[in-house]
C-alpha cells in the first residue's frame, strides 16, 4: 500500500494566498525524466484531472498524476521561503540523492 505525499499547512496557506482555489486550480506535483540527477520535478497551477490523487486542505487542492504517485510515495510537499526565493519544496524519502537547484533527484 503506498502513502500519499503529505501537503504541510505553510503549502495550503500559501495557495490560498495567491488565490489558486478562487480561480478552480491546484498544485500540479509531477515527475518527470530529465534534470542533473534523473529526474526533476515540474510544479506548475493546473486543472485537476479525472484520475489525479487529489489532496486537499484549507479550500485548496494539490494534486499528483498516478504516473508521477509511485515516485512521491510517503514525500512532504511544502512551501519555503529563503533568501533565494519563495517556492514549493518537496522533502522525498525515495530520492537517493539530489542536486543543489532542489528540482532534480535521483532514485
Amino acid at each position: 500500500m503506498q502513502l500519499p505525499p503529505k501537503v504541510t499547512e505553510r503549502a495550503y496557506e500559501r495557495l490560498a494566498e495567491i488565490g489558486a482555489g478562487d480561480q478552480g486550480k491546484a498544485l500540479r506535483v509531477a515527475v518527470e525524466g530529465g534534470g542533473c540527477s534523473g529526474f526533476q520535478y515540474d510544479i506548475t497551477l493546473d486543472d485537476p484531472a479525472d484520475d489525479d490523487l487529489v489532496l486537499e486542505g484549507k479550500g485548496q487542492r494539490v494534486v499528483v498524476d498516478p504516473v508521477s504517485l509511485p515516485f512521491l510515495e510517503n514525500a512532504v510537499i511544502d512551501f519555503s521561503e529563503e533568501l533565494i526565493g519563495a517556492r514549493f519544496v518537496i522533502e522525498n524519502p525515495n530520492a537517493a540523492s539530489s542536486c543543489g537547484c532542489g528540482v532534480s533527484f535521483a532514485m
